[in-house]
């Protein structure tokens, strides 16, 4: 799907937003809806570049799992996925993006916690992708298990959840090691690539990923088993604005909704025709959830037909055909052992 090309982030946050991040914007309810229908584009805070979950390419074209949500969210409010400008931030960048209104929505793998709930003056939708910190090591290395990491060097960004992760887990174990803390993506891998430092750690999902970024040997590296903390990737919007938090809610569960219920971008269609009342709910064949979120009574229709449901969304990016295979665990509906869990939407 070919998109707006990525705008920078404009100014560094000054001193002045810095100390809002302890209070936390706020917005009047509406005004965000409001603003993005006004401008006519949605505007999404996205990582610069992690294979599977946002990446542009060439053209400035963006594609990943989290820029497919930011695309429906744009279906939503505008019946048009095509309708958002990409806003590449760093992980000190991301919020105060989300902040000061720089960006209208932040899609930028952050880990739900109480903290960046309260603190920072946010409000998470539900969960799109379960997680955890994983270590990648160089089979060469001879490193099997996470005990072998003592006094290693390991590789990692600033700022990030994984970072006091990595604290925890050595300390737990008396264990001792060198941090190796780069802010650049490229330059992160390619200092653990080169052997700057003996791991790289990240949320497990991203490490095929890195692993591939060795094109020349990407066998030659892999992941120590076990998931060493939660990390909820979940979708994040300013406190005080209950439309647009219920909207970007009631998106991310519209897709949860369409995979139980069968209905995928493949059959969208056909299933307008349903009988079932819970499929003509969803699809806005019945019923004013639209009026009640400010949209269209087809906006999910709309996700759906132009983005697809979880399952279509899941397996462009992490299915066995992509170039980041990952199984989908946790990351299943609540019927098949996962986590997904979509609200009713009555």
């Amino acid at each position: 799907m070919n998109t707006k090309q990525m705008t920078g982030l404009g100014a560094v946050a000054t001193l002045a937003l810095a100390a809002l991040g302890a209070t936390g914007a706020q917005a009047n309810s509406g005004d965000t809806l409001a603003a993005v229908k006004a401008r006519g584009e949605l505007l999404c805070g996205v990582h610069p570049a992690r294979h599977g979950f946002a990446a542009p390419d060439s053209q400035g074209n963006w594609s990943g799992f989290e820029v497919d949500f930011c695309h429906a969210i744009a279906a939503a409010v505008f019946g048009d996925a095509s309708k958002v400008r990409f806003v590449a931030l760093s992980s000190q960048q991301r919020f105060p993006a989300i902040q000061s209104g720089e960006v209208d929505v932040l899609a930028r793998n952050v880990t739900a916690t109480l903290g960046r709930d309260t603190a920072l003056g946010l409000n998470f939708a539900p969960p799109i992708f379960y997680t955890g910190t994983g270590f990648l090591v160089r089979k060469a290395d001879g490193i099997a298990k996470i005990e072998d990491l003592d006094g290693a060097a390991i590789c990692m960004a600033p700022g990030s959840t994984t970072e006091r992760n990595v604290a925890q887990i050595f300390a737990a174990r008396g264990m001792t090691y060198t941090p190796v803390v780069i802010e650049n993506n490229k330059q992160l891998v390619d200092a653990y690539v080169t052997g700057r430092c003996d791991a790289l750690t990240k949320d497990k999902a991203a490490l095929p990923g890195v692993a591939a970024f060795d094109t020349e040997n990407p066998q030659d590296h892999t992941i120590l088993p076990g998931i060493y903390s939660k990390e909820p990737l979940a979708m994040a919007v300013r406190q005080g604005d209950d439309q647009w938090y219920d909207l970007v809610k009631w998106v991310t569960f519209a897709t949860f909704n369409a995979e139980e219920l069968g209905v995928t971008q493949a059959n969208v269609d056909e299933m307008k025709a349903s009988d079932d009342p819970d499929i003509q709910t969803l699809l806005g064949v019945i019923g004013d959830n639209g009026t009640k979120l400010g949209v269209d009574n087809a906006w999910a229709y709309a996700v759906i037909k132009q983005v697809g449901n979880y399952e279509d969304i899941y397996m462009r990016h992490f299915g066995p055909e992509s170039p980041v295979a990952l199984d989908r665990d946790l990351n299943a509906l609540w019927t098949e052992g996962g986590l997904l869990y979509g609200f009713p939407m009555q």
